[in-house]
């Protein structure tokens, strides 16, 4: 695991004394990615650098790394878990090692099949490959978007990094805020790909490789996508055994490391089911690590603890509270633009934690978009059995729920009328803009509402629902419980989850591992029944029942609680005025995103109950702290 970047200058070559200065700062901005060592590479046209942290092949697998006579050089991010099989059928066919990194592979595979070598990689991965012979430059990232890659072209230069922060440093490169892309942030909590918060600055997709070839050219392919279409006809008992082999196979893949190596640990299925694949096949007690809050109906410590027991691991606890938001700007900083997932808090915390015991640690991210987790699927379904009489249930119900929750005073309560509204307030929408209603943070209305006059005016006739709502309709899927898996796995996933545990594990250099996010398992399940994975209204159907004999009944059988911080109380609370403070600033409003009266209206209806806008409050105090972080 690592930190990389580096440019192409197909224009002319390039000149030591001025580039290696420039390449050093590039790496350094990543060095909390890979504080064990640096490496950079200088050639005729192309400098390449890379900061590490040593997990597989610590003494001899430092990078850059080299075919046999050094025209193909390679820096990757990540780790490829079929290296072993790769390297015994590499070697066969007369290729030779000077390392026993899991990277070298990569090299040895782009001489034998080019960009068809990512067919062969089971692992995450962001890499870049020159080829000195042919002059181009070659990057890709792995299939599921685990590690992130950023480019830009700038005056002859093809500039790429892991982190945005990294590609700053490149002289030339502009610092100017891509106002489509808030407006995408402020729907989703987050930009998605290929678009960046920057102007010029892009992210390469999940699954796509680029090619910069020797005249400047670019082109950007997609390699690799899952089907839904195709399903597998087995009985329940055979996708039970298929289900937790894959499942096994991949833990034990992800368990190879020559450095101590832990779990994050919330008590909800997915990361149980990890943790317990990893006690059995480990001969010492697995390091787990949780987290939770004060505030109980957000902490599922209890649950963690009761899995921690019954696998006998060795088991570390940290209480979040909201003193800790002191860490927000920095945060900021590590998330290079704005992120609006107010669990990457926590996440960073549990990092932080876990990263004093070990250096990796895997988790459960990825089983709900497979296995139909989330409350949202259940929702979909029960939309559809009642959409005969939904307009004539959301007319009077809608204004009754918001009626309740402006006078109720329970958590519980207030969150589960909160749930209702935004059930109701999409059951008359077709199935794509449903599942849009049900992801946004700001919906068109509400970002309508809130915008300064120069900013609607800026976006008008601009549509940053197609981006949900076309993967939903182009789906590889037949029924619409797929198409919202597929729907998951292409963005909310790559682009959010993904990204949260990614900063949030980087920042604290620590390597984080996902079983479920292999490649092989997505695809397994994808052929699998969609009744199997939500079956009537119970979630993980197949799962659970796979995992029966191994995690309690009353694990397996819990409410989900999902992972979020309470920060609606927070804001009504301790950080009342601290939330007041920055959105009413001076700075924050002459950025002319938003109209003052409105923001005010925002803060003044959370802080009466008569709403629920505290994750809304959360993605506009993100985005004025990265505005802050990078001087914009």
């Amino acid at each position: 695991m690592c930190g990389i970047c580096g440019w192409f200058n197909y224009s002319k070559p390039l000149e030591r004394q001025t580039d290696e200065p420039v390449l050093r700062a590039m790496c350094n901005s990543l060095a909390h990615r890979g504080p064990d060592d640096e490496g950079i590479h200088i050639g005729r046209h192309a400098a390449l650098g890379m900061r590490r942290l040593s997990i597989i092949d610590i003494k001899t697998g430092n990078q850059p790394i080299y075919n046999e006579d050094k025209t193909v050089t390679v820096i990757c991010n990540g780790e490829i878990y079929n290296f072993k099989q790769l390297r015994a059928e590499l070697e066969k066919s007369g290729h030779r090692f000077y390392t026993n990194s899991d990277v070298e592979v990569i090299v040895h595979l782009y001489e034998e099949r080019g960009t068809g070598l990512l067919q062969s990689l089971r692992g995450m991965f962001a890499f870049a490959i020159f080829d000195s012979k042919k002059n181009l430059l070659f990057l890709a990232r792995d299939r599921i978007g685990k590690k992130p890659l950023v480019y830009t072209k700038n005056d002859g230069h093809l500039v790429f990094a892991s982190e945005i922060k990294s590609l700053l440093e490149f002289p030339g490169i502009e610092k100017s805020v891509n106002r489509e892309a808030i407006d995408l942030y402020l729907t989703y909590q987050y930009v998605p790909s290929p678009l960046s918060a920057f102007n010029n600055i892009f992210k390469l997709p999940p699954a796509h490789f680029l090619i910069c070839n020797a005249d400047g050219s670019t082109r950007i392919e997609r390699y690799w996508n899952v089907d839904f279409t195709t399903k597998s006809n087995f009985s329940a008992r055979e996708w039970e055994e298929r289900v937790i082999d894959k499942l096994n196979e991949a833990t034990r893949l992800r368990m190879i490391s020559d450095v101590p190596l832990g779990a994050f640990l919330s008590g909800g299925i997915d990361s149980s089911a990890v943790v317990a694949l990893m006690a059995a096949g480990s001969s010492t007690p697995v390091k787990t690590f949780s987290i939770g809050f004060k505030e109980e109906d957000y902490s599922e410590l209890k649950y963690a603890a009761q899995v921690a027991r019954h696998v006998g691991s060795d088991h570390h606890e940290l209480i979040v509270e909201p003193g800790t938001v002191d860490i927000l700007p920095k945060l900021a900083w590590h998330y290079n633009e704005p992120f609006g997932d107010s669990s990457a808090l926590p996440s960073y915390y549990v990092a932080r934690e876990t990263r004093r015991y070990v250096t990796v640690a895997l988790n459960g991210d990825g089983g709900d978009e497979s296995f139909a987790g989330y409350l949202r699927y259940r929702a979909f379904v029960l939309s559809k059995a009642v959409a005969p009489v939904a307009k004539t249930l959301s007319a009077p119900l809608l204004p009754a729920s918001s009626f309740l929750l402006k006078h109720a005073s329970n958590a519980n309560v207030r969150r589960l009328l909160n749930r209702l509204n935004i059930f109701l307030s999409a059951m008359n929408e077709p199935p794509a803009r449903r599942n849009l209603r049900w992801h946004s943070i700001f919906n068109d209305e509400r970002k309508a509402a809130l915008y300064s006059a120069d900013m609607r005016n800026l976006l008008d006739g601009k549509n940053c629902s197609s981006h949900l709502e076309n993967l939903f309709t182009g789906a590889p899927a037949n029924n619409d419980i797929d198409r919202l898996l597929y729907t998951d796995i292409m963005s909310y996933l790559p682009e959010c989850l993904l990204v949260k545990m990614d900063i949030a594990s980087m920042a604290n250099s620590l390597e984080a591992r996902s079983p479920f996010l292999d490649h092989e398992l997505i695809e397994l399940a994808a052929h699998m029944p969609a009744g199997l994975k939500l079956h009537g209204l119970t979630g993980k159907y197949i799962l659970k029942k796979a995992l029966r004999n191994m995690l309690p009944a009353a694990i397996l059988n819990r409410k989900k609680m999902g992972f979020a911080i309470p920060v609606h109380h927070w804001f009504r609370g301790d950080l009342k005025n601290y939330i007041s403070d920055i959105l009413l600033s001076p700075q924050f409003l002459q950025r002319n995103y938003f109209d003052k009266n409105a923001v005010e209206r925002l803060i003044k209806e959370h802080n009466q109950g008569a709403a629920e806008h505290g994750y809304r409050l959360w993605s506009l105090l993100m985005l004025e702290l990265w505005h802050r972080a990078y001087n914009l």
